[in-house]
């Protein structure tokens, strides 16, 4: 039964991108669909885990229309050289910035989409 509970806290920890990952081992390895794992598995532990989240990523998603005042942003943001600004643009969806807090993330987001990017965080 101490297992049994041992692997109950294990799955309730789990962070979304391990979610994702057994949910891919499910499927593969097991034939078991992985919306219906993500569902059992993240059903009460997801919202413990966003509450517990202490560094998020700064994902752009797309550009928008001003490319080119969200490039000038990104290097500005990022301390990246103009190549490497329009790299990441230009690759979107792709990272901004990772392991940041919480506030400086949402500051993020919010610059960017003052530009016209679209910005998720994780």
């Amino acid at each position: 039964m101490a297992d049994l509970k041992q692997f109950a806290e294990q799955l309730v920890n789990l962070t979304v991108k391990e979610v994702n990952e057994l949910a891919t081992i499910l499927k593969d390895e097991y034939g078991i669909e992985p919306a219906a794992a993500a569902v059992v598995v993240s059903g009460g532990g997801e919202a413990a885990a966003e509450e517990a989240q202490t560094e998020f990523t700064v994902v752009l998603k797309e550009a928008g229309s001003s490319k080119l005042a969200v490039v000038k942003l990104v290097k500005e943001l990022t301390g990246l050289g103009l190549k490497e600004a329009k790299d990441v643009v230009d690759s979107a969806p792709s990272n901004v910035k990772e392991g940041v807090s919480k506030e400086e993330a949402e500051g993020l987001k919010k610059s960017l989409e003052e530009a016209g990017a679209v910005v998720e965080l994780k």
